[in-house]
């Protein structure tokens, strides 16, 4: 059976395989080998460039063009050629290695290649080119793709929140009637979340190290016992865009790609948490879903509309969360100096972020549909009038009535209370008459606090 997006096993390669297409290129095999091969260019590149290493000299602008072009130009045949040598080293790392070695032997290739070529891979051990090789396409996969969509999430409830800022809505506190908001401040908590997390998933630093078999230049000092290998391994791992982890055993330890997927997953947990609160907000009617021609929303229902998005994104965050949580808690965790158990796992380090860009997505989809149904809201304001009993009893406490919560809990209590029945409540009260009338003239709807300050400054607010 020929695999294509009928035929793929996971459905993120499948039916969603058009939401995560701009994740393929770098977390795919064939995104591993390419950085694989940019970063052993890179380290050869950078043993040239160390006047205490004069057995491999500088190379010339054509020669270092030539090398870059290896990984900068990688084409799926040349990823193939990869794995048909990999068939027979059964060892993925030093399947790269022999390919570069293949490289520099092809017609047109500078002649000094061949004369260092045994340069290629020096004093490395596989996991120094993995590591650097996993870590830049991480940076990359969360700077260049996931990060730009968390932001449209972002950016749309933001608008959303700044919309509907002054617009009142009965909360609910335990499923129960509770004192009034607005739907634009209820975005705006969202929105602050979000930017919280968002602001933590860039500030973290993204670690890499090349010191060799179990993390102390060994193999280097015994060739080269004068070279500064620290600094060395340091200038490459800078000239790669991360920050160098100066400790390590064989591996560098992961906690920094713990500390990643931890943060997203937050980010994730706090959408699951969107998810189904407006997935009860359209279920109370205070949002309609817009139509689409075409669509269907049951097999045997016609009227319905379902807030399909929205449960696609929460299952999918679920799943994600998975995936993510199991690698925070795996990656750290390695026997002395290193097993092999983080290779295979590292292998999955872009399922989690796809099925969460397939849920953003879907939130995305979700909330473009979205119509404020202010009618609805207004209903829910207006047959829920017990929720004025917190203000009045606050003001009752205020001039010191004796017993001012008791007297509202004996009116209102498990009662449908209405504007006609509060009225002669207020007008009974010993309070200054202005404050009477204040109480008077207030209603669920305008009971609503700073609520649409708070909406409104959202826009001010960068979580950091």
């Amino acid at each position: 059976m020929i695999l294509n997006e009928l035929t793929a096993l996971s459905p993120v390669d499948g039916r969603y395989a058009g939401k995560v297409a701009d994740l393929r290129p770098i977390f795919s095999e064939f995104g591993l080998i390419k950085a694989r091969i940019e970063v052993e260019i890179k380290w050869l590149l950078q043993l040239a460039a160390n006047p205490g290493i004069p057995e491999v000299p500088v190379f010339d602008d054509a020669t270092t063009a030539f090398l870059t072009a290896i990984y900068e130009n990688l084409s799926l045949e040349d990823a193939s050629r990869v794995k048909e040598i990999e068939r027979t080293t059964n060892h993925d790392v030093k399947a790269v290695e022999y390919f570069i070695k293949e490289q520099f032997k092809r017609e047109g290739a500078p002649k000094i290649l061949t004369d260092i070529n045994e340069f290629v891979h020096f004093a490395c051990t596989s996991e120094d080119i993995n590591n650097l090789s996993y870590s830049l396409m991480l940076k990359r996969g969360v700077q260049d793709v996931v990060l730009p969509v968390m932001q449209q999430v972002v950016a749309r409830l933001e608008e959303l929140a700044l919309n509907f800022a002054a617009q009142p809505m009965l909360s609910r506190t335990h499923g129960q009637t509770a004192s009034p908001t607005t739907v634009g401040k209820e975005l705006a908590n969202v929105v602050a979340r979000l930017k919280r997390q968002m602001a933590q998933i860039r500030q973290i630093k993204m670690l890499g190290k090349i010191n060799g078999a179990v993390g102390n230049y060994n193999a280097h000092l015994s060739a080269y016992p004068d070279v500064n290998w620290e600094a060395h391994a340091q200038d490459l791992i800078k000239e790669l865009g991360l920050e160098w982890n100066p400790y390590t055993t064989q591996i560098e330890p992961h906690d920094f790609i713990a500390e990643a997927f931890d943060a997203v997953c937050r980010y994730n947990t706090i959408l699951i948490d969107l998810n189904r609160d407006v997935w009860g907000y359209i279920s109370l009617g205070y949002f309609k879903q817009k139509a689409v021609a075409g669509e269907v929303g049951s097999s045997t229902m016609p009227h319905k509309v379902n807030p399909i998005d929205f449960e696609n994104s929460e299952g999918n965050l679920g799943i994600a969360n998975a995936v993510m949580e199991h690698l925070s808690r795996k990656l750290p965790v390695s026997r002395w100096q290193r097993d092999l158990t983080d290779s295979t796992v590292l292998r999955n380090l872009g399922v989690g972020l796809a099925q969460s860009l397939i849920a953003y997505h879907s939130t995305l989809k979700g909330l473009g549909k979205l119509e404020l149904n202010p009618m609805r809201l207004d209903e829910d304001l207006n047959q829920s009038w017990e929720v004025l009993a917190e203000p009045i009893q606050t003001v009752m406490r205020r001039y010191r009535i004796e017993g001012a919560y008791e007297k509202l809990k004996e009116l209102t209590r498990g009662k449908a209370i209405t504007q006609e029945a509060m009225k002669p409540f207020i007008e009974s009260l010993k309070i200054p008459e202005e404050a009477k009338q204040r109480l008077l003239a207030m209603t669920p709807a305008t009971y609503t606090g700073n609520a649409a300050e708070q909406a409104a400054r959202i826009k001010d607010y960068s979580g950091e």
